[in-house]
């Protein structure tokens, strides 16, 4: 939900480390140059705003916004701006279907198919046994980012459309053999609400969670974002430069990551999580969202991950496990565990970190792309209540970016000088053009246009591209939504007599979001009639 450097960090989310408290300071108060550091974050990786809350032995100890909502105008950011939250939602509807497990409404092992009867998967085998729980723990053996195209960016397609079309998906790996990332099935596991308690995923979620826990500023769609609100305009870079951009809207996969929140609510999130269910604003002190069987349920491993090695500039991160649990990452940082997630949007991205051992909560919310920047300020935060020594996350990081972005831009220009710039289509270009269908996607269209080809995808409104010649018989998508940043090639087999056997496309650079699934398409030419 998850952008540009959102799968690089993604490795690196369940990977923490820890500055030392000074004499006399409250040990529960956050670090006292925490502004400064900031303010330097923000700087260093080019984010207009960023909002920060602090939760510490059952209190909140710090709320606060920093910098402006939008690039080129005042308007700062404070504790009350909306962020969207992206992929921090999937702890959420872990949430409301612990909730209902509590309530005997669901098992976390029920086959997924006693609720909804015609969910399917490509694989018989995998659509019997798959259970609420696998649809939380990224084992289904989809591959990474798989469907996410049916959503991202914008489409058409309704939740129940998106649901029926996970059957044409076609796994990466066996069933419950390995760890990829995926939202789709996020979604399928938001719709078992609806099919056991009759209200739709968004009511469920406003009333039993905001409700209860007096989120009230926080929403559930791009849609509740008006003119005049105190929210933040998302940010990205187009062509170099850092571009305001339009929310985008999620609904159709709302349970992986529509949520609209602030410092201010999420703090009351983080509370209730780590009081394990319990909500402290009940006058008698002993309403819970949740059981705390069902808290240590969401905090336990349920997909083992190898932890990865981390490079040099960032070595404090090594961690001695990993894994995922219901809504949430997991690792251990020198015998301490950690409990916390990432989200990704267009032109946002945020993280949720978890200390249970010290009753510790951070949550960092940005209006820019830049994972970078909110795992320096978490880190940073970290230390400082973990007294340890000083680290320098903000060299690291920006290290860690410089080297990323140059190995990309290595790889680009190994493609480009391999490329056979004399070749020529085995087609004149408007034998291209036509209409072409993928089983899980649908329909994309290539039309011949005043000389040149143009492909559309007819779910997804922004994937209007112009196809340039690269070589042979393979173009290049340039979207003329330049913000996409996810340019892919576009590359077609021949049958024996010269007619158009099938159409591929994968990314051209290798920092394209992994939510482009492009690679997992497969077109073939709809028949003329």
């Amino acid at each position: 939900m998850t952008r540009r450097y959102y799968s690089f960090l993604l490795a690196l989310l369940v990977l923490l480390s820890t500055a030392a408290v000074s004499p006399g300071q409250d040990p529960n108060s956050p670090p006292t140059d925490l502004d400064t550091y900031v303010a330097r974050t923000l700087k260093e990786f080019e984010v207009p705003g960023v909002a920060v809350a602090i939760v510490k032995d059952g209190k909140v100890v710090l709320s606060k916004g920093y910098g402006v909502r939008r690039i080129g105008e005042q308007t700062p950011v404070d504790d009350h701006t909306l962020f969207g939250i992206a992929s921090n939602t999937k702890a959420f509807t872990a949430a409301a279907l612990a909730i209902l497990v509590d309530e005997g409404k669901l098992s976390w092992d029920d086959p997924v198919t006693k609720h909804l009867p015609n969910f399917q998967m490509y694989d018989p085998y995998v659509t019997r046994e798959m259970t609420i729980r696998d649809l939380l723990t990224h084992r289904s053996g989809l591959g990474l980012g798989s469907g996410d195209l049916m959503f991202w960016p914008g489409t058409t397609f309704t939740r129940d459309e998106i649901v029926q079309r996970v059957r044409f998906l076609k796994p990466a790996s066996s069933f419950r053999s390995r760890y990829a990332y995926d939202n789709v099935l996020y979604l399928v596991a938001g719709q078992i609400i609806p099919a056991v308690t009759g209200e739709s995923w968004d009511d469920f979620v406003a009333k039993r969670i905001f409700g209860k826990l007096g989120m009230s500023e926080s929403n559930l769609s791009a849609k509740a974002i008006k003119p005049g609100m105190n929210v933040v305009s998302p940010h990205t870079k187009i062509d170099g430069k850092l571009t305001a951009i339009p929310f985008v809207d999620l609904d159709n996969t709302a349970p992986a990551g529509a949520i609209n929140s602030n410092v201010s609510d999420m703090s009351k999130w983080i509370l209730v999580q780590l009081d394990r269910g319990l909500v402290r604003t009940s006058s008698d002190g002993k309403q819970r969202l949740f059981s705390e069987g069902q808290s240590r349920m969401m905090w336990s491993v349920q997909t083992p991950q190898n932890p990865s090695e981390p490079p040099t500039e960032l070595s404090a991160l090594r961690a001695n496990f990993a894994g995922y649990g219901l809504g949430w990452g997991l690792n251990d940082y020198r015998g301490r565990k950690v409990v916390s997630h990432t989200g990704g949007l267009a032109g946002m991205v945020s993280r949720v970190t978890l200390l249970p051992e010290l009753n510790l909560g951070v949550v960092v919310l940005t209006n820019q792309e830049s994972g970078a920047a909110f795992n320096a300020i978490t880190l940073h935060i970290l230390d400082h209540y973990l007294k340890a020594a000083p680290f320098d996350w903000i060299g690291g990081f920006k290290t860690i970016v410089e080297r990323t972005n140059a190995a990309a831009k290595a790889e680009e220009q190994k493609q480009q000088s391999a490329r056979a710039t004399n070749s020529k289509p085995s087609l004149p270009l408007d034998k291209y053009a036509g209409r072409y269908k993928d089983a899980w996607y649908g329909e994309v269209t290539i039309a011949f246009e005043e000389g040149k080809l143009v492909l559309r995808f007819s779910h997804s409104p922004t994937l209007v591209g112009d196809l340039e010649h690269w070589q042979f018989d393979t173009f290049v998508a340039r979207w003329r939504d330049r913000s996409l940043a996810a340019d892919a090639f576009v590359y077609f087999s021949l049958n024996p007599d010269g007619s158009i056997e099938q159409m591929k496309m994968k990314p051209v650079s290798p920092l394209t979001d992994f939510s482009y699934d492009f690679q997992d398409l497969l077109f073939t030419p709809v028949s003329k009639h």
